[in-house]
This record gives C-alpha cells, sequence and structure tokens, in this order.
C-alpha cells in the first residue's frame, strides 16, 4: 500500500517549489536561500490561512482619536 503525502509534506513541497521561483526570479543569486525560503514560506501560509494570517510589514493600525467632551448646555427658564 503506498503512502500519501501528509498535508504537512504538501505545504513544505510548495514552499520549497516558490523559494525555487523566487530565485529564479532574482537572477539565480547564490546566498540568499534563507531569505527566499522565508518569503516563499510567507506567501504560502498567508494564502493557506486567507485573511485571518495576512500580515502586513510596516501597516499600521491608527488609534482613535478621543472624543471631545461637550459643554453642558444652558436650560431656558419656562
Amino acid at each position: 500500500m503506498a503512502m500519501q503525502d501528509s498535508p504537512m509534506q504538501d505545504l513544505e513541497q510548495a514552499i520549497r517549489e516558490r523559494a525555487y521561483h523566487l530565485w529564479i526570479e532574482s537572477g539565480h543569486e547564490d546566498g540568499n536561500a534563507d531569505a527566499h525560503w522565508l518569503v516563499a514560506q510567507r506567501e504560502i501560509l498567508s494564502a493557506s490561512f486567507g485573511e485571518m494570517a495576512r500580515v502586513t510589514v510596516g501597516e499600521t493600525v491608527k488609534p482613535a482619536k478621543p472624543k471631545k467632551a461637550r459643554a453642558p448646555r444652558k436650560r431656558r427658564a419656562a
């Protein structure tokens, strides 16, 4: 009976292939294997987990502006 690849092996293979394509796109530069792997890993995992797992580096969340306190209204005499 043949064993099927586990989801973890499929994920690793997808990362490996993407890292290889990044290496090709960079002009076959040696010495950047770790960087290519990490970029590929981030891309594949982001795609796998969808929008919930996406984190954009450098993107910041602006804090909410505090509301200004309003002066109490003056009541008219009846």
